[in-house]
């Protein structure tokens, strides 16, 4: 063998020797995510502890590694018919969530528990739905969802799966049952805006007939106190009238004390001139005349 041959041979030793090293490698050395963990089964047995996060170790051939999603997952269970308590043929389609607690045993414990589940699941919803009332059915979705909740955990523990929530995404009725709920809602709708058509008249009825208590209130108010103020003036103005006639008086009377016999003798005369100065028929009678009928009145 010549030294070329040979160099060669070396290098297609190196070469092997390099490729097993990196098959090596990358078969024992694994990165596994925060959110993931590996179940490792070595010679057909899982060890005690799942492996991860970070850079995991396996012996080649020796070791086999099982990934498992530790994140909260989402799976839709598509619609399903099924028949109520009353017998009423309904279509149910839902959502469930569930995150695995226990990795080794989700592994260990059931062959695929996603699949089982959801066989798991519309079962459970047959059996649910069986017991209720269609009525019921559409108006208590909340106790629906925890009935499928509980009853899906029930059975996934033991897969050390955690079934978090279940969720009724649509109800589909039958035919003329959702044609009875569409002329009912109408009908709702109707009565409603009946009320509150009656309700805006009667409110605007009340609105108007307190409009015209406040205003005959005010009116009243408004006639009562012109009222006190007119009396309230006419009050004054005979208080001022009285004043008056008494200060008139008064000066009238502070006059005729220094009026005398003639001049009153005169004011008589005058007076009797101007009464004769009229067309009517006149009698007139003197002073003299009425005094000698007192005194002849006097005398019997």
């Amino acid at each position: 063998m010549n030294v070329a041959t040979t160099g060669t041979f070396l290098l297609c030793l190196i070469g092997v020797a390099v490729f097993a090293v990196v098959i090596f490698l990358a078969n024992a050395i694994r990165i596994v995510p925060e959110y993931q963990r590996l179940v490792v089964f070595r010679l057909g047995r899982v060890l005690d502890t799942p492996r991860g996060p970070g850079i995991v170790l396996l012996i080649p051939f020796l070791d086999k590694a099982v990934k498992v999603d530790l994140r909260e997952q989402i799976r839709e269970v598509p619609h399903q018919t099924s028949i109520t308590k009353d017998n009423a043929p309904i279509s149910i389609d839902f959502l469930w969530y569930y995150k695995v607690l226990d990795p080794a045993q989700s592994v260990l414990a059931v062959g695929n528990f996603e699949l089982s589940a959801a066989g798991i699941a519309a079962t459970t919803l047959r059996a649910v739905i069986g017991g209720i009332p269609l009525d019921d059915v559409l108006s208590e979705r909340e106790h629906i969802n925890n009935m499928l909740r509980t009853r899906l955990d029930e059975v996934t523990e033991r897969w050390g799966v955690k079934v978090t929530n279940v969720e009724i995404r649509e109800i589909i009725p039958p035919r003329d049952v959702q044609e009875a709920m569409n002329r009912q809602m109408s009908a709702e709708r109707i009565r409603r805006a009946v009320v509150t058509e009656s309700t805006g008249t009667r409110e605007a009825a009340i609105n108007v007939a307190e409009g015209e208590k406040q205003s005959a209130i005010l009116r009243a108010e408004g006639q009562k106190q012109s009222a006190i103020l007119s009396a309230e003036g006419e009050k004054q103005a005979q208080a001022l009238r009285a004043e008056g006639y008494a200060a008139a008086l008064e000066k009238i009377f502070s006059a005729a004390q220094n009026i005398d016999q003639k001049t009153m003798t005169l004011q008589y005369f005058e007076t009797l001139k101007s009464l004769g100065m009229g067309s009517s028929t006149k009698y007139i009678f003197p002073m003299e005349f009425t005094s000698m009928i007192e005194n002849f009145v006097k005398g019997k």
